[in-house]
């Protein structure tokens, strides 16, 4: 319904979208930040090119992909080639960095608002940079939990210290079988709390961060509401993209923003409560901030 009505709305003048987005970030009661992987993208955590070259050159001439979303789908023939494969991914994405300073200026524009955050981001970004761990909702997951394989009970575990042990005891794209880790309960092979199958473990802080956030929304229906997307993409538009978009047309005070390089659009009845900003999002927000 939404794709066969959305319009493109980057053909206002740049300066004159930037501005508006000021007003509307300035008037509004509240914040709800919905954010997609290209806000992680603008801050420098791309998953090809020359960092895939750097950390995973050697799995690249291995086994052919040449991007780490395309590894962690690959079908290793060993748990211990597939856990070396992933102790770099999630360490690379989730215990380090990101090398830009996009999620820092984010929240010093939001700050010192009401704000919620929901995101289908996995690398922990958001907290690393000081946002309020009981304002974030992690939908699909987090680099740094492990879950059961066999989803045996509802239970996730930090994976830090084991992930540093795998990584410094890896040798020739293996791990030492003594360190696969196991579900305590069932003894299956553990593996990432990514919601990629229905196997994907939605613990008790889940549930706690799905009900903080409908109580955001509860607490600010018909309010000044500004719904900031932020690289949101086509794979899952029902969890942000779409939401977004209807509560912005049951809302007249509300304001829908959208920042993403290519594919800032908004279906035609909200397009008068729209600002739609293409280009890099990280640019963007330094304008912004310095606006």
């Amino acid at each position: 319904m939404f794709l066969r009505t959305q319009t493109s709305k980057s053909i206002k003048d740049f300066s004159q979208s930037i501005d508006e987005f000021k007003t509307a970030l300035d008037n509004a009661d509240a914040v709800l930040v919905g954010a997609g992987s290209g806000l992680s993208t603008s801050a420098g955590f791309t998953y090809s090119g020359e960092r895939f070259e750097k950390h995973f050159s050697d799995f690249h001439k291995k086994y052919g992909f040449s991007d780490m979303y395309s590894g962690g789908f690959y079908p290793y023939s060993t748990l211990e080639e597939f856990w070396a494969f992933w102790v770099r991914n999630i360490f690379v994405n989730r215990y380090c960095d990101p090398p830009k300073p996009v999620y820092d200026d984010l929240l010093d524009l939001i700050r010192d608002k009401d704000y919620f955050v929901l995101t289908t981001n996995v690398d922990h970004c958001f907290q690393k940079s000081g946002f309020d761990k009981h304002k974030l909702f992690y939908t699909q997951g987090d680099y740094g939990l492990f879950q059961c394989s066999k989803a045996c009970h509802d239970k996730t575990y930090d994976n830090e210290e084991i992930v540093r042990e795998m990584l410094a005891n890896e040798h020739d794209m293996k791990i030492p079988t003594a360190l696969i880790p196991k579900c305590p309960v069932c003894g299956a092979p553990m593996t990432t709390n990514l919601r990629c199958d229905d196997t994907f473990v939605q613990d008790e802080g889940w549930h706690a961060a799905a009900n903080r956030y409908d109580d955001f929304i509860r607490r600010h229906k018909n309010m000044k509401v500004l719904f900031l997307e932020l690289g949101v993409g086509g794979n899952t538009p029902v969890i942000i993209k779409y939401p977004f978009w209807r509560m912005t047309a049951s809302n007249p005070d509300a304001t829908y923003a959208c920042i993403n390089y290519g594919e800032a659009v908004c279906p035609e009845n909200i397009s008068k409560q729209s600002i739609c900003i293409n280009g890099d999002i990280g640019s963007v927000l330094k304008r912004l901030k310095n606006h």
